[in-house]
């Protein structure tokens, strides 16, 4: 039986026919089972490169189609992550604020048009079926816990109309205990708070980095106005309360202004109202149940922080997390609960790897690409990449590395990462102002041995495998001082273990670091800058390295460099405009404060970046793609003009706005 999960948003990349916010049907992704065994998974963002997409998964579908080598119509069922009443109720909000729009309000036949329209086939209605949101969590994580009992815990923002819901796991069936209302929320309490410290929807992980910088006492009173706690693990969130309470209380901190202690105590109080609200619902179901197991989804489930907490507490025996908890885990969840309605449940196995995206293309494919770029970059083949790549960075190079299927969730987990010496303090720093360009205080992650992992960090039990990223744990008061670049200023690190058996390449790499140096593992963070999801493909990760101050590219058995590339080498790349950016022309206040006719370059997630009018001329002729060179013979532009509008455009590129890359027919001459 094979069942094809999605979740994500109804319009085409290009389009904004359904004008659906980011708020909603966000992080779209697909997944295939086939028997309840996964055989590919990979968020739409990965492909369509659009930040947490809330697009149609169309190319994620594609891919898993692909990767299993079948058609849709082969597909005995399609599972969307919401109920059908619930799809239904969100098509007719968007009629009322889009009367003119030409929207069905019958969710399962708008599905089946749009599949249609995509894959030129008609899947028979009862092949197309809706499941519920907190449901689909729920499952995503029992079914690939291992577990034959557990309890469970999906907690988000929201969904169907509520937050969350409490279950037991046994077997394969799931009984519901309670469910909590959208009112309720801790995903919106968290927001709530975190938009008065400059922050926003998709931003509250960076808030959970900066609270241990701050003291929760500072504001513990104030925050306990927000939430109150009563018998039977019951809770209330007062969201109306916080921002009024926060306004007369604190400096609000507004996007881009330095942080001030006031701002890092919010944030520490805020991580504790939350963790003591979750630990308050869960001890009581922990005793009334007798449950020993836990399994934790939904987007409060990526907070790593109040993980660690629940695994130190001794309250569970064993902690499951679901690695992809966020919205694009419910195609999974989706995925599992059609197979199993068909009766093929998963088989009860602790999940190991979520290597589940789209591979590198051959080695053939791989060198082809590289060789496209042969006025930036330079590269050899090794048979000792593992040990190469280790020598690099023994000597202070960070690099990327790019290997083997991408995986599926929001961490990079060794296939699509950014890679260093987890020793020296100044990598952090230097990471975060270079390469992903954001907040110094942010920490990175270790990717350690399995085998050697207790040497290094504090593991509660008999607990060694921690392979998703999905805890902070303590490091070792020995080892703090050693690796700088990997501890937090809590004395914390959000741990990766690395299995030889299920990641042999990363294994490798890291051993080799370990011969070296002695120290089995390296710092680990996402492959991207911080305007773009993660790399997944070769493309990919040579638009990300040219455009931050790597030090070295890892892509298969290839180790590449940077050249010293001049503007004739930079002219001649094609330019092509993403599907999602649009060109504008609007009055605006300039910085003399005189209204005048000013150029833009705007993408669908609101996300603009004013350019000059030269450029703006240029890109208006851009059909497809075109010749950097050749557009700039159509002009009267001399050299420093040139050298200009070259940098300008590359200072786009580097935001995603505008696409550069060797032209078809640089390509083809190539070949």
């Amino acid at each position: 039986m094979l069942c094809l999960g999605l979740n994500g948003g109804l319009d085409k990349v290009h389009e904004n026919r359904f004008q659906i916010p980011n708020t909603f049907m966000h992080d779209g992704a697909a997944v295939l089972v086939r028997d309840g065994q996964v055989i590919a998974a990979v968020e739409e963002e990965r492909l369509n490169r659009i930040k947490h997409s809330n697009k149609l998964p169309i190319s994620a579908a594609q891919y898993c189609l692909s990767a299993a080598g079948v058609q849709l119509s082969e597909i005995d069922r399609v599972a969307f992550y919401a109920t059908e009443a619930y799809s239904n109720a969100m098509l007719e909000n968007m009629l009322v604020s889009q009367p003119d729009a030409s929207i069905p309000l019958d969710a399962k036949l708008l599905v089946q048009k749009l599949l249609a329209q995509e894959f030129g086939t008609e899947l028979d209605a009862s092949r197309i079926s809706f499941v519920s949101h907190h449901q689909a969590h729920a499952v995503s994580a029992f079914a690939m816990s291992g577990f034959e009992q557990s309890l469970i815990f999906a907690v988000d923002g929201s969904g169907d109309f509520l937050s969350g819901l409490m279950a037991i796991g046994s077997g394969t069936e799931i009984t519901q205990l309670a469910t909590f209302p959208e009112n309720n929320s801790l995903g919106q309490f968290y927001l709530e708070t975190i938009r008065y410290l400059g922050y926003g929807l998709f931003d509250e992980y960076k808030v959970m980095g900066l609270a241990p910088y701050g003291d929760p006492v500072a504001y513990r009173e104030l925050f306990e106005q927000f939430y109150e706690l009563s018998a039977n693990g019951e809770y209330r969130v007062h969201l109306d309360r916080i921002g009024p309470t926060l306004l007369r209380s604190i400096q609000v901190r507004k996007k881009g202004m330095p942080f001030t202690q006031q701002h890092k105590d919010v944030s520490a109080s805020l991580q504790e109202a939350l963790e003591r609200i979750v630990f308050h619902i869960l001890r009581h179901y922990r005793e009334a149940t007798g449950m020993t197991r836990l399994c934790l989804a939904g987007g409060v489930a990526h907070n790593c922080s109040m993980n660690g907490k629940l695994l130190y507490s001794g309250l569970f025996e064993d902690i499951f997390v679901q690695p992809a908890s966020h919205d694009a885990g419910c195609a999974l969840g989706a995925a599992l609960i059609a197979s199993n309605e068909l009766g093929r449940p998963a088989p009860r196995a602790r999940l190991q790897e979520v290597y589940w995206g789209p591979d590198l293309a051959s080695d053939h494919a791989v060198e082809e690409e590289l060789k496209a770029w042969a006025g930036h970059l330079e590269f050899e083949r090794t048979e000792e990449v593992a040990d190469r790549a280790a020598e690099w960075m023994a000597g202070g190079a960070v690099i990327g590395w790019v290997q083997g299927r991408s995986e599926f969730g929001p961490r990079a987990l060794g296939n699509r990462s950014i890679l260093a010496d987890p020793r020296p303090a100044t990598n952090k720093d230097r990471i975060n102002a270079m390469v992903k360009k954001r907040e110094g205080y942010r920490p990175f992650a270790p990717s350690v041995l399995e085998e050697d992992a207790r040497e290094f960090f504090d593991l509660p039990g008999s607990a060694g495998e921690f392979p998703f990223m999905n805890f902070v744990v303590r490091v070792h008061d020995s080892k703090r001082g050693l690796l700088g670049a990997i501890t937090h200023v809590d004395g914390t690190a959000r741990l990766q273990t690395v299995s030889r058996k299920a990641s042999p390449a990363y294994w490798n790499v890291i051993n080799a670091f370990k011969q070296r140096t002695g120290i089995p593992m390296l710092l680990n963070t996402s492959f991207n800058n911080n305007a773009e999801p993660i790399v997944d493909s070769v493309a990919d990760s040579i638009a990300t390295f040219l455009t931050t101050e790597l030090d070295g590219l890892v892509v298969g058995p290839y180790l590449v460099k940077k050249r010293a590339a001049t503007l004739q080498d930079w002219t001649a790349l094609a330019v092509s405009l993403p599907p999602y950016v649009s060109l504008h022309k609007v009055r605006a206040y300039t910085a003399q404060d005189r209204q005048e006719t000013v150029c833009e370059i705007r993408t669908d997630n609101r996300d603009c970046a004013r350019i000059s009018h030269d450029l703006f001329d240029l890109l208006t002729r851009i059909e497809g793609e075109a010749v950097l060179a050749e557009l700039l013979d159509t002009t009267t532009m001399d050299q420093a003009q040139r050298e200009a509008l070259t940098s300008e455009l590359r200072r786009l590129w580097e935001q995603r706005h505008v696409r550069m890359h060797p032209s078809q027919a640089a390509r083809v001459h190539q070949k």
